[in-house]
């Protein structure tokens, strides 16, 4: 399986033959990864979901008919992929199909990056470099694996709660027929369509720091459902834990000859020690925290 970067601009120029071949390509190869995805919850994670912690918390809140919510747990199945942790083993072709899809979403993950240092007016290879705290391959490609399976009482509990997501560059590809993903735009929560086939990127709490706030991290959250079983692989380019983050020099520009820093220098293993214990509150006082953990 090769998974392909396609340059969409293409399509309405000379290599438009070309790109749609290349486009039918990666649909057909996405759609024998979707499968396999399923293969392994089905495998190796359906049972043990259901003796899980959110289970038996609905459960007891079910019969204290009290109409209250769970708030503080998620109803999801969730395993990361890195290059350093242990696989599933049991699902024939897992390993295979996901070690090439990461490979080559890790190259799309650099594309959209540098197609945001273009946008943003900076050098060439600039945001990957920050990330990689210099030259070298030390930024940090994780591959999230979060299974959303029908709940009873979906009113009472969230599939994932609201949130910005921590790093980078954040390469999702979700269920096309279950919905359930929502972002928040304008004070409303508006749905993300499954789109057959598709990656929905989206910007994290890092690109948001580089940026000076040019490009913002959007809150979303996952609504549980009472019927389907979504599947959602979030494949996150974030910075190296030694990386500092801080806005673009190019991007600060002056304020009443003051230079305007909107946002404070971090480390980002010392933010990521904050977000872990405050992923679901507001995020500006995230930042202001990294900075004190330092």
């Amino acid at each position: 399986m090769a998974i392909p970067v396609i340059d969409f601009s293409k399509l309405s120029g000379e290599e438009r033959a070309k790109t749609m071949a290349q486009i039918a390509n990666g649909c057909e190869e996405w759609g024998f990864f979707q499968k396999v995805s399923s293969r392994c919850y089905k495998m190796e994670r359906e049972e043990s979901f259901k003796e899980s912690t959110p289970v038996q918390l609905l459960d007891e809140l079910v019969q204290k008919k009290s109409g209250d919510k769970l708030e503080n747990v998620d109803w999801e199945d969730v395993f990361l992929l890195s290059d350093d942790n242990e696989w599933p083993s049991k699902t024939l072709g897992f390993k295979e199909t996901m070690a090439e899809y990461r490979a080559e979403l890790k190259k799309l993950a650099e594309k959209v990056m540098e197609a945001m240092d273009e946008n943003l007016g900076l050098p060439k290879g600039y945001i990957k470099k920050a990330f990689n705290g210099g030259e070298g391959d030390n930024a940090f490609f994780g591959t999230k694996v979060s299974h959303y399976p029908p709940c009873p009482h979906p009113e009472m509990v969230n599939g994932l709660r609201a949130h910005t997501d921590a790093g980078g560059v954040i390469l999702l590809f979700q269920d096309d027929e279950v919905k359930g993903l929502q972002i928040l735009k304008d004070g409303q929560w508006i749905d993300v369509q499954p789109v057959h086939n598709s990656i929905v990127i989206n910007t994290g709490d890092q690109i948001e720091i580089l940026s000076n706030g040019r490009y913002k991290s959007v809150w979303h959250r996952v609504l549980a459902m009472p019927d389907g079983n979504r599947r959602s692989i979030a494949s996150f380019y974030n910075p190296s834990v030694k990386a500092t983050i801080a806005p673009a020099p190019e991007l600060m520009g002056t304020v009443n000859k003051e230079v305007n820093q909107a946002y404070p220098e971090i480390v980002f293993g010392d933010y990521m020690s904050v977000y872990a214990e405050q992923k679901f509150l507001p995020k500006e006082p995230r930042f202001q925290a990294a900075v004190r953990a330092l």
